[in-house]
């Protein structure tokens, strides 16, 4: 499944929007409804309706005819509504991703995702202009509190689900204010308080559970099924809980529970202190799982804890696997699964859930396709 994108228009299609009743007009591969600002532009309905269906970057671009302000560019950022399609049907920047086209008008190959704006995923870790963003999308102001900004924002679902996976980053690498108060401390957690809290715990847990074995292997069998079952469970919390995304109510409430639980951090990819999940946070998410456990193999305890050591443990190896996916330079096999997860983040979030490994990709269908680099 591709990609959430908006459509593609054919030539004829944009030329057939040539009146004061229906305006497109195209620049490179963007097309835009300017049908509202037809009656609004400074210079007359006329000029606008003369290239009613037609490309206009090259009059946008003459100074001797008009030099053109921020506020028009603004106009067309808030009335894209699609993309040209080329001869074969597919968009220009999908022939870019085939390597047949040129992004941007420029000749070669690099791709750019036409949602997110991005080619690679360095590009998620280049200083967003926050006044700049704020003016064009009118979603959130990264120099102030984020969270009462979602609260009180008024956001439809689309709209917030199309901002929020649009990756920003804050300027030098730190993290945007969240709350702004006595608070911002408890939502930040250092990756390494990670294994400082829970591999003493799953430790002890294996201590304790030992007194239940009379052979050491069977402890490991139970300890390695806990850690395979936790994979399946790190791809269905990813995409079912998560990524609940369409699902979710269209009010406030669930816009802002989606935010802090997860928004956030496709918002912020790059934001190394929001990244690793708080101790408070997965107490409260594997609460349930330590119960269950214990409900599935009632029959003996120490099996039930040995297995859920196991699941903790493969919770941990996940968060560090995140963290330095995000932010260290790794040997060469996770250099493959850096840069799958990281195009989750900038190229298509409705795929690619696993993160310590795409096998249930695989298995369930939502592998994402690794774009190779073109010469």
């Amino acid at each position: 499944m591709p990609g959430r994108t908006l459509p593609t228009f054919t030539l004829a299609e944009v030329e057939s929007h040539n009146s004061s009743k229906s305006c497109f007009v195209t620049v490179g591969s963007n097309v835009y409804d300017v049908t509202d600002f037809v009656d609004s532009h400074p210079g007359g309905a006329d000029l606008v309706l003369d290239y009613a269906g037609k490309d206009i970057k090259d009059i946008l671009e003459d100074e001797d005819s008009h030099t053109h302000s921020q506020a028009a560019y603004e106009v067309l950022d808030d009335s894209l509504v699609g993309f040209l399609a080329s001869a074969n049907g597919k968009t220009k920047s999908a022939a870019l991703a085939n390597g047949n086209g040129a992004a941007n008008g420029v000749n070669g190959t690099t791709y750019v995702h036409p949602r997110t704006g991005m080619s690679c995923e360095e590009d998620l870790s280049k200083d967003t202009d926050i006044s700049s963003d704020y003016k064009t999308h009118k979603f959130l102001d990264l120099g102030r509190p984020l969270f009462p900004q979602v609260w009180m924002g008024g956001f439809s679902k689309d709209f917030y689900l199309d901002q929020v996976h649009r990756p920003r980053h804050y300027k030098g690498g730190e993290s945007a204010p969240l709350f702004g108060n006595f608070l911002e401390p408890l939502t930040k957690t250092a990756w390494w308080v990670v294994p400082l809290v829970w591999l003493p715990l799953v430790s002890y847990g294996l201590y304790l559970a030992s007194w239940g074995f009379t052979n050491p292997l069977g402890e490991v069998a139970c300890f390695g099924f806990g850690l395979f079952l936790w994979t399946l469970i790190e791809y269905i919390m990813h995409r079912f809980l998560f990524h609940l995304d369409y699902y979710l109510p269209d009010n406030r409430v669930g816009i802002t529970l989606h935010f802090t639980l997860h928004g956030i951090h496709h918002y912020l990819p790059m934001d190394k202190y929001r990244l690793v999940m708080p101790p408070t946070l997965f107490i409260a998410l594997a609460t349930p799982f330590w119960k269950l456990a214990h409900t599935i193999f009632f029959w003996d305890w120490h099996i039930a804890t040995a297995v859920y050591c196991g699941g903790v443990f493969g919770y941990v190896c996940y968060d560090m696997t995140h963290y330095f996916l995000h932010h260290q330079n790794l040997p060469l096999w996770w250099k493959q699964l850096k840069k799958y997860h990281l195009e989750h983040h900038f190229l298509d979030y409705e795929n690619g859930f696993g993160v310590t490994s795409p096998f249930w990709d695989k298995i369930f269908g939502t592998e994402l396709e690794l774009r190779s680099k073109k010469n």
